[in-house]
């Protein structure tokens, strides 16, 4: 393994606002492009130096091929340790969650939330900062400025990490720990809300139907609803995430 230091050209329209850079996925597929804007976080955070990076995203086409580009750079900028969901999956509430418990530095989120998936659909990207929350425009717009500043990118030449096998593994300096997506969520969840009631109430006969839409929170809707909370299974439906959502579109208005 070896870091390389690689030449690019800026692309235009860089820009990403509050819900990051979303664009096609053909846009995204391009050669640099999303190295590029990864590059420009890095430049805008500085070296990683002993710190702890989140990484996951809503397990739409190219999230897979995206983390495994963005975990190559986080090592090659320094980052010491990077959690990642398993399979490439954390909700963007799930990424706040585990940012805020292991007192990460930020969170790369892959997501364009309920754009369409699939190789005609969109992806996204943003950049989460230590308190959990989207990055403020003064980073935004230095991540903008750095893209059209860029003339190379660093990116390790590692191979693949195994992102659906949970425990560590090391990249460069960098220790990949892949963590189960669900479990800091969950736990959170049963801090916030009286899982001991909702739980008498589906003891009691209530009955509800959670159509995930094939979208990423069908995971966490069945360890929850159906696991913690006892509801009976097949109350989630469509609970699989996929890359094109199944076909539809993962916007339940």
């Amino acid at each position: 393994m070896s870091i390389q230091t690689l030449p690019t050209t800026p692309f235009a329209g860089q820009r990403p606002g509050t819900s990051g850079l979303r664009k096609k996925v053909t846009e995204f597929q391009q050669p640099g492009y999303l190295e590029n804007f990864v590059e420009a976080i890095f430049q805008t955070l500085g070296e990683g130096d002993g710190r702890t990076l989140v990484v996951g995203g809503d397990g739409r086409y190219f999230n897979r091929e995206a983390i495994q580009t963005i975990l190559r750079m986080a090592a090659a900028h320094g980052v010491a340790r990077c959690l990642v969901g398993r399979g490439g999956i954390l909700s963007t509430p799930a990424v706040s969650c585990v940012i805020r418990k292991h007192a990460a530095f930020g969170g790369i989120v892959l997501s364009a939330s309920h754009n369409p998936g699939g190789p005609d659909g969109d992806f996204g990207i943003k950049y989460n900062i230590g308190n959990g929350g989207p990055a403020p425009e003064k980073i935004t717009e230095a991540i903008f400025a750095h893209t059209q500043a860029l003339s190379s990118y660093r990116i390790s030449d590692a191979g693949l990490v195994d992102l659906d096998q949970l425990g560590r593994t090391q990249l460069e300096n960098m220790v990949v720990e892949v963590i189960d997506p669900v479990a800091d969520y969950s736990e959170l969840m049963a801090r916030l809300f009286d899982f001991d009631a909702i739980r008498a109430l589906f003891g009691r006969g209530f009955r509800m139907r959670f159509d995930a839409m094939h979208a990423v929170s069908g995971p966490y809707a069945k360890a929850i609803i159906e696991g913690m909370l006892g509801a009976p299974l097949g109350t989630v439906v469509n609970g699989e995430p996929l890359e094109d959502f199944g076909g539809g579109h993962p916007d339940p208005n």
